[in-house]
C-alpha cells in the first residue's frame, strides 16, 4: 500500500514490508520503486523492516522539486537528501540500498549523516565521474549498444528509446518483465514524469565521487557482470571501494546479470546483502528503525 511522507520540498511515496531493522530502498533514474518487487519479499522474510521509496519525480512521488544545484536537476545529493528525511521521520538508522543514481546518493548520505546511515549497499551504483572510453565502445559490444542507447534517450527524450535501452540492461529477463516494462511505460507516459526522469541528465557523480572518502560504515558495492554501462564492472566496483577508507567496502559481483541484478537476479542479489549484513552489520547498529515510525 502507498503510503506518502511530504517533506520541504514535496511528497515522498513508499511502501513498508516486514519488521526489524531498518532497510532504506531506492531506485534509479527513470524507474520507481517496483523495480525491487523481487527482493523486497526475501529480505522482509530476513527479519527486516523495508521501507521502499519512489525517487523525487518518479513513480508516485510529487514532481518539481527544487534541486540543490538551482537548476532543473536531480542530483545525487538531492536524492541522499530525501532519503536522510525518510530515515529519520522512521527513527534511523538504517541501512540504504541504493541502484545506480540511487548508489552514489546513498555515499553521500553515509557521508553526511553517519549517524543515520548503519551501512549501504550500492548495485551497479553511478558514484564516480565517467569518461568515456573510445576502445572499449569500438571493442566492447555490450558497452557500446548500451551506450548508443543511452545517448538516443537523451536525444531523443521518449520512452520508446528507454525501453530499448533497458532491453540491452536486462540480458536474461525475469518472468514478469513485459508486464513491468508496460507498468514503467504507463507511468512515464503520465504527464510530467518523463521531463522529471530527464532532469537526472542533468547533474553528475561528481557530488557522490567528493564524498568517498568520507564514508565510515560498511559498504557492498554489488555489480552485474554484464552491466552495459561499464566497460569493466568489476573495475568500476573495485574503484569506488579503493576511494573509501581502508578495509570500509567490499565488492561482490552477480554473474550474468545486468545493470539491474536485483530486478533479474533476485535470489542472488537478496543473498548477498543479507549475507554482507550478517557478517558486517550488528542488529543493534539499527535497531531504532524498529522501534519508531
Amino acid at each position: 500500500m502507498t503510503e506518502f511522507l511530504n517533506m520541504s520540498g514535496g511528497r515522498i511515496a513508499y511502501d513498508v514490508t516486514g519488521d526489524g531493522p531498518l532497510l532504506v530502498l531506492s531506485h534509479g533514474m527513470g524507474d520507481h520503486r517496483q523495480v525491487y518487487r523481487h527482493l523486497v519479499p526475501r529480505l522482509a522474510a530476513a527479519g527486516y523492516r523495508v521501507v521502499n521509496v519512489d525517487m523525487r519525480g518518479h513513480g508516485e512521488s510529487s514532481l518539481d522539486w527544487e534541486s540543490v544545484t538551482g537548476k532543473a536537476a536531480i542530483s545525487r545529493t538531492d536524492v541522499a537528501n530525501d532519503l536522510i528525511e525518510v530515515i529519520a521521520h522512521f527513527g534511523g538508522p538504517a541501512v540504504i540500498v541504493g541502484h545506480s543514481l540511487s548508489g552514489g546518493a546513498a555515499t553521500i548520505a553515509a557521508a553526511t549523516a553517519p549517524e543515520l546511515v548503519a551501512a549501504i549497499v550500492e548495485i551497479n551504483p553511478f558514484t564516480l565521474v565517467q569518461k568515456a572510453d573510445m576502445k572499449a565502445l569500438l571493442t566492447n559490444r555490450r558497452h557500446r549498444r548500451g551506450m548508443v542507447r543511452l545517448g538516443l534517450l537523451f536525444t531523443l527524450r521518449s520512452v520508446r528509446a528507454w525501453l530499448r535501452y533497458l532491453d540491452v540492461a536486462y540480458p536474461a529477463k525475469p518472468e514478469d518483465y513485459r508486464e513491468y516494462m508496460d507498468g514503467l511505460a504507463a507511468v512515464l507516459r503520465q504527464p510530467g514524469r518523463m521531463a522529471e526522469f530527464m532532469k537526472t541528465g542533468n547533474s553528475t557523480p561528481a557530488d557522490a565521487q567528493a564524498q568517498l572518502p568520507g564514508v565510515t560504515c560498511p559498504a557492498l558495492v554489488i555489480f552485474g557482470s554484464l552491466d552495459p554501462d561499464f566497460p569493466d564492472p568489476r573495475a568500476e566496483g573495485e574503484a569506488i571501494v579503493t576511494a573509501m577508507p581502508a578495509g570500509v567496502g567490499q565488492v561482490a559481483m552477480a554473474e550474468g546479470a545486468g545493470h539491474y541484478p536485483h530486478a533479474q537476479m533476485a535470489d542472488v542479489t537478496g543473498e548477498l546483502i543479507l549475507r554482507f549484513l550478517a557478517a558486517r552489520v550488528s542488529d543493534d547498529r539499527i535497531e531504532l528503525g524498529h522501534q519508531v515510525g
